[in-house]
């Protein structure tokens, strides 16, 4: 039952990242973008990481990680380094959510809705680095 377990909780983390991610993808999207560079790798890093670990999630569903010896570290890499890029991304969107405050309150409360799910998002990716390099 221990392997299954651990399939489970990898999807689930998987499945929240997807989740929380696509929402801060979509809520900056639905803006009008005051900084582009700042918002621009916002959008980069949530698609990207989107795309990547769907792919991974997919992998773990076929079973791919049962084939490789080294998967749970390249799994652990990739969300730590993910993590790390969604909280430059997460403290850029806290940047553009201040400079919107006095521009527009509906792209007030949508880009802090954004850096509120960018943060949580950025914690998700930690926390999965570190339960699959521990487990």
């Amino acid at each position: 039952m221990a392997p299954l377990f651990k399939l489970e909780t990898a999807m689930d983390f998987n499945l929240g990242l997807k989740i929380f991610g696509c929402w801060v993808w979509i809520l900056v999207a639905a803006t009008q973008v005051a900084s582009p560079l700042l918002q621009g790798w916002v959008m980069y890093v949530s698609l990207t990481s989107f795309l990547i670990s769907l792919m991974f999630l997919l992998s773990y569903v076929f079973g791919f990680y049962k084939r490789y010896e080294s998967w749970k570290i390249l799994d652990s890499l990739y969300h730590g380094t993910t993590g790390i890029l969604y909280m430059s991304a997460a403290v850029l969107q806290a940047h553009a959510t201040i400079v919107s405050e006095f521009s527009d309150l509906k792209n007030y409360y949508i880009n802090t809705a954004a850096s509120f799910f960018a943060f949580i998002t950025t914690l998700l990716y930690i926390l999965h680095a570190f339960s699959i390099y521990y487990h």
